[in-house]
């Protein structure tokens, strides 16, 4: 029933910009913090950032700070990830993921979060 779908993933330039966007159903979705993750060819998932229940606040990782922006729409049980400034680096399977938890202690509380989506690819290219 509970369901996390992300797209907008794809081929993009080096320094261009690219926007996620998660469709959740099945759970009330202003209940839940919705975090981004992702993960490299190889490497453990990493955390990129989250979204208050209602919107209001945000809270970013180290890995992308400062080239990304995550929002929410309750009204379409949506959330988004607008990505600028993309590097090679930036290659991975973008997860959303919805929890009850405070935004701040996503990352850490990786392992324990309630629902995953099933991932959408970026490839930045040089």
């Amino acid at each position: 029933e509970v369901q996390l779908v992300e797209s907008g993933g794809g081929l993009v330039q080096a320094g261009g910009s690219l926007r996620l966007s998660c469709a959740a159903s099945g759970f009330i979705f202003d209940d839940y913090a919705i975090g981004w993750f992702r993960q490299a060819p190889g490497k453990e998932r990493e955390f990129v950032g989250a979204v208050s229940q209602s919107g209001a606040n945000t809270y970013y990782g180290d890995s992308m700070k400062g080239r990304v922006t995550i929002s929410r729409d309750n009204a379409k049980n949506t959330i988004y990830l607008q990505m600028n400034n993309l590097k090679p680096e930036d290659t991975a399977v973008y997860y959303c993921v919805a929890d009850q938890s405070a935004i701040a202690t996503m990352g850490p509380r990786m392992a324990t979060l309630d629902y995953w989506g099933q991932g959408t690819q970026v490839t930045v290219s040089s």
